[in-house]
C-alpha cells in the first residue's frame, strides 16, 4: 500500500518533487559551469562561494530523489531532464560577474517558490515531504540573502 492512498493526490506531489529534483541537478551544472568560467579578482569570492554550494545542491537533489522513490516513484534518467535555467547560462564575456549574481538569485528565488508550493501540497497529507521542502528552503532563503548582499557590493562599484 503506498504511503499517500489517494493516487490524484500522490501523483501531484510526485510531480512537484521531480521538477525540484530537475531544479536542483540544473542548477549543479550551472554553479560549476559559474565556478570554473568567472574571471577576474573580483569574481574570485563568487567562485568559491558557488563552488562550496555545490555539495549541498547534490544533497538537494539526493534528497528529492530519495523522497520521490519513497513515495513509490521513479527517479528519472538523463533523458528526462529539460533544461529551463536560461537566466544561469555562462555570460559571453567572462568578467560578467553581476550576470551570475542576478542569475543565481532568479534561480533561488525560483527554487523559493517551487518549495512554497510543495509544502502548501503536502499540507495535512505528507508531513515527511513537506519537512524535506520546508529544510531545503531555509538553504534557498539563505543562499539568496547571501547572492543579494554580493549584488548590492557589487552594483556599488
Amino acid at each position: 500500500m503506498p504511503i499517500i492512498s489517494d493516487k490524484k493526490k500522490r501523483e501531484k506531489i510526485l510531480a512537484l518533487l521531480e521538477t525540484a529534483y530537475w531544479m536542483e541537478i540544473e542548477t549543479v551544472m550551472n554553479y560549476i559551469s559559474a565556478s570554473v568560467n568567472l574571471d577576474g579578482v573580483l569574481a574570485e569570492e563568487i567562485k568559491k562561494s558557488l563552488a562550496a554550494d555545490i555539495p549541498a545542491e547534490i544533497a538537494h537533489a539526493q534528497q528529492f530523489a530519495r523522497r520521490i522513490k519513497t513515495l513509490s516513484g521513479i527517479v528519472p534518467g538523463s533523458l528526462g531532464f529539460k533544461a529551463t535555467q536560461r537566466f544561469l547560462q555562462p555570460p559571453k564575456k567572462t568578467t560578467d560577474v553581476v550576470s551570475i549574481i542576478k542569475g543565481v538569485i532568479a534561480a533561488e528565488l525560483g527554487a523559493i517558490e517551487h518549495y512554497n508550493r510543495i509544502i502548501k501540497e503536502c499540507d495535512g497529507v505528507d508531513y515527511v515531504t513537506q519537512d524535506i521542502a520546508i529544510t531545503i528552503l531555509t538553504d534557498e532563503q539563505e543562499h539568496l540573502r547571501e547572492f543579494e548582499g554580493f549584488l548590492k557590493e557589487y552594483e556599488e562599484r
